[in-house]
């Protein structure tokens, strides 16, 4: 088993097994299984390229045997950085196929996350592109690999001095690998709270079944075409249902490079879109941009919603306005995934973040001292289940927080939960931001910034927003009274902090309100921003 991986206890493991959650094949083998049933069907398309189930199962081979020639064995670590093309998707099951695991990194992050990811996962690969909306990841992949000791191979799409990933498609028959449903497929980013994001280990086994369970709530079908719009590599548009569920039930998965209506309209209406998955910044984006646009986009069938909270009034014009079902999504890379039911009466479908996907995930509603609630009473979430992990990748002391003892997961989540099992999520206990459905450790934040010799002190809280649902505000003390803010947000860029962290705003402030024990007051300073 892979070292620094939290093992599930042999009692539960056995009895989600008898109960069929878990059914022992990969992620690999459900797709060559989709292969047989549907060799003729597009599975996924972009650019017009499009593949079907059985030449994706073909290229996603020739591409594991090129890996395989490289030296890249099973449970190798490869941090993957592609935006939404077909090359990821085949880059990803040639992993699969061969048991090495995919480090997923997004197309936003930069020097300082690439080089933490590759380092703490010792990663032996860097699959990504050369340059990719005017960044270019070679230059900056030179510097990760001069301080990343395992880093073996740069491996880029595009124009480059580096291997090329189109050169390690090899015609030549795959030697298949032994890889099980209880292995670990891959290593997912947490939203982190405290610092870099933490590596979360999902094995087959308990994603499969996330799949499975997805597909049935969302209704997904071989008749399915479904648009990306969102960063792929994401939890949300890679299993719930996301591109992954979209496979197990044989659908057509269409890739769109940006969320903007003025691509994606013209996709949904060429190509018959059926489901998008967006997150409320979109959906509001989409909206004013509906009254500008001709296309017809009366094919959309379900739209979901999720990665970060959509308001009620907002929930309630997504019906009428865009004319197809609206179903909520609340879910975490951590595991625990709920929908609204397509079915569900209005009310429900937009006061709450819908029920658990499985019959075996086991809610509890806790206050500060882990006392259990009663119904409809406000508290922290905590969760286990099936496809719930037991501990992050090498993080022994970070789990003594964020688990109980007999296995539960402290979430972050403020929540409530009526009487039918429907969760409406009010708040986050965890010191984060979830600036439009990425969350940022204010910690890291504050970090980078006082390590700028002009930095006395600092404190990055949320600030709200109509659009993003949450800004970035970081109130500074300063050590140097000339310190201006555009400074501060060059030398934070500098440092090779992802765009999205980068502070939306900087307050100077004289001293920080303080709470009773001596801390800095960041409730206080929450009130302060929303009356500025």
């Amino acid at each position: 088993m892979l070292e620094g991986y939290t093992a599930w206890p042999k009692e539960r493991a056995a009895f989600y097994k008898e109960q069929g959650c878990w059914e022992g094949y990969s992620i690999g083998d459900m797709l060559r299984m989709k292969a047989v049933l549907y060799p003729n069907a597009v599975a996924v398309k972009a650019f017009d390229t499009e593949r079907t189930y059985a030449q994706l199962v073909k290229r996603s081979e020739q591409l594991a045997v090129g890996f395989q020639q490289m030296g890249i064995q099973k449970e190798e670590r490869v941090v993957v950085q592609l935006p939404n093309t077909i090359a990821y998707v085949e880059t990803i099951f040639a992993l699969f196929f061969i048991g090495a695991l995919p480090v997923f990194a997004l197309p936003s992050h930069r020097l300082n996350e690439i080089s933490y990811f590759c380092q703490f996962s010792e990663a032996v690969a860097y699959i990504g592109a050369a340059t990719y909306q005017n960044f270019c990841y070679e230059n900056m992949m030179e510097k990760v690999q001069a301080v990343s000791p395992k880093l073996k191979h740069i491996i880029l799409t595009g124009e480059t001095k580096q291997t090329p990933l189109e050169s390690l498609y090899k015609d030549e028959p795959f030697q298949k690998v032994d890889v099980r449903g209880s292995d670990v497929a891959f290593l997912q980013l947490s939203g982190g709270t405290t610092g870099l994001s933490k590596l979360i280990p999902r094995t087959h086994d308990e994603y499969i079944y996330t799949l499975k369970k997805s597909v049935e709530i969302c209704q997904v079908t071989a008749k399915t075409r479904f648009l990306v719009v969102l960063p792929v590599a994401h939890n949300y548009p890679m299993s719930s249902p996301g591109i992954l569920g979209v496979f197990y039930a044989g659908g057509t998965v269409v890739m769109s490079d940006t969320p903007s209506a003025d691509e994606a309209f013209p996709l949904i209406e060429r190509e018959k879109i059926t489901m998008v998955a967006l997150v409320p910044p979109i959906v509001i984006q989409w909206m004013f941009a509906l009254k500008f646009r001709t296309e017809n986009i009366h094919s959309l069938e379900v739209m979901l919603v999720g990665g970060a909270k959509l308001s009620e009034e907002l929930a309630r014009k997504v019906m009428p306005t865009f004319g197809c079902k609206l179903q909520q999504v609340f879910g975490m890379a951590e595991g625990l995934v709920n929908y609204t039911h397509l079915d569900d009466e209005e009310e429900r479908i937009v006061r709450t973040q819908g029920t658990p996907i499985s019959p075996f995930d086991e809610i509890k509603v806790v206050d500060a001292e882990d006392r259990e609630l009663p119904v409809n009473t406000e508290g922290f979430l905590l969760t286990r289940g099936p496809y719930t992990i037991q501990g992050y990748y090498k993080a022994e002391e970070h789990n003594k927080k964020s688990f109980t003892p007999d296995g539960f997961y402290r979430t972050g989540d403020i929540v409530r939960v009526d009487e039918a099992g429907y969760i409406t999520v009010t708040g986050r206990d965890k010191d984060q931001i979830n600036r439009g459905g990425e969350k940022i450790a204010a910690e890291e934040v504050e970090n980078h910034l006082l390590a700028h010799e002009g930095v006395f002190d600092v404190a990055v809280v949320a600030m709200p927003d109509a659009f993003l649902g949450e800004k970035i505000c970081a109130f500074v003390i300063r050590q140097d009274e000339t310190l201006e803010k555009r400074r501060l947000i060059t030398y934070l860029e500098s440092k090779g902090l992802a765009t999205y962290k980068i502070p939306d705003r900087i307050e100077w402030i004289e001293a920080f309100p303080e709470t009773a024990l001596g801390k800095v007051n960041k409730k206080q300073l929450r009130v302060i921003i929303q009356e500025n």
